[in-house]
C-alpha cells in the first residue's frame, strides 16, 4: 500500500472549494430521507467526500473555526473532523451548540471532537438540562462517545449519569429518546458492572415512564439482556 500523501495546510476557502467538487443534489436527497434537514447550505459532498477532505488538511484550530463560521453543512462537518481537541473551548462548545440544526452535526461533533476535550464531562450535565432538541441530543451523543471512547473514566463516572438518563427518557422528541437509548446501551457495553446497572436503570424506566421512555427501556434491553 503506498504510504499516505502529507497533509497540507489548508485555507477556508481552499476547503470549501473542494468540498464544493463533485458535490450532488442526490446526496442531499438521501440525507433528507434520514431525516436529516439542515437549516444551512448544503453542497451535496458525500461523508466519504468530506473524510477524504479531511484527510489532506492539516488540522487547525482557526481552520476549523473559519469553516463553521461559513454556515455550510458540509464546512461545519469538516470543521470538526479538522479542529484540534486541545484548543477547543468550553464557550467554543456552546457557540457551535447554539448552532446545531441537525443530527449528523451533533453527532460529528460529539463523537469526533468534543468527547475529546477537557469539558466534555461538564457539557454532558449542561446540556442534558437544555430544552432545544439538537442540544439536548448532544448531551446524550457526547456521552455515548465517552462510554465509547474514555477508556480511563472509573465506573463511578457512568453510574452518577444513570439518574440522568432516566429523568429523560421520557422526552418524546425522536432525535433526543435515540441519543438517551444510545447512551444507555453504550454504558451498559462497557463492562460486567455497567450492565447490570444499565439493566437495572431500564428496569426502573419500565416502571410509570410514558410510551417514550417504555421505548427507550425496551430497546435498550433487548441489547444488553442478549
Amino acid at each position: 500500500m503506498p504510504p499516505r500523501a502529507p497533509r497540507v495546510p489548508m485555507t477556508v476557502d481552499e476547503a470549501v472549494a473542494a468540498l464544493r467538487a463533485s458535490g450532488n443534489v442526490a446526496s442531499i436527497e438521501g440525507r433528507a430521507r434520514y431525516g436529516i434537514r439542515p437549516r444551512t447550505e448544503q453542497l451535496g459532498k458525500s461523508m466519504p467526500g468530506i473524510q477524504a477532505v479531511a484527510k489532506r488538511a492539516l488540522p487547525s484550530h482557526e481552520l476549523a473555526l473559519g469553516l463553521w463560521a461559513t454556515g455550510i453543512h458540509e464546512a461545519r462537518l469538516l470543521a470538526a473532523m479538522v479542529d484540534i481537541p486541545a484548543e477547543v473551548t468550553a464557550a467554543q462548545m456552546d457557540d457551535w451548540a447554539a448552532d446545531f440544526d441537525s443530527w449528523d452535526i451533533v453527532d460529528g461533533c460529539t463523537g469526533v471532537l468534543f468527547h475529546r476535550t477537557p469539558y466534555a464531562w461538564i457539557k454532558v450535565q449542561e446540556w442534558a438540562e437544555r430544552d432545544e432538541e439538537y442540544v439536548k441530543r448532544a448531551a446524550f451523543s457526547l456521552l455515548a462517545a465517552l462510554a465509547v471512547h474514555d477508556k480511563t473514566a472509573p465506573d463511578e463516572r457512568f453510574l452518577a449519569v444513570l439518574p440522568l438518563i432516566r429523568r429523560h427518557a421520557d422526552d418524546g422528541r425522536n432525535f433526543v429518546r435515540k441519543a438517551v437509548n444510545w447512551a444507555l446501551r453504550q454504558i451498559g457495553k462497557r463492562n460486567p458492572t455497567l450492565r447490570a446497572a444499565a439493566i437495572a436503570t431500564a428496569e426502573g424506566i419500565l416502571e410509570g415512564s410514558p410510551r417514550s421512555g417504555r421505548w427507550v427501556a425496551r430497546d435498550a434491553l433487548r441489547e444488553l439482556r442478549r
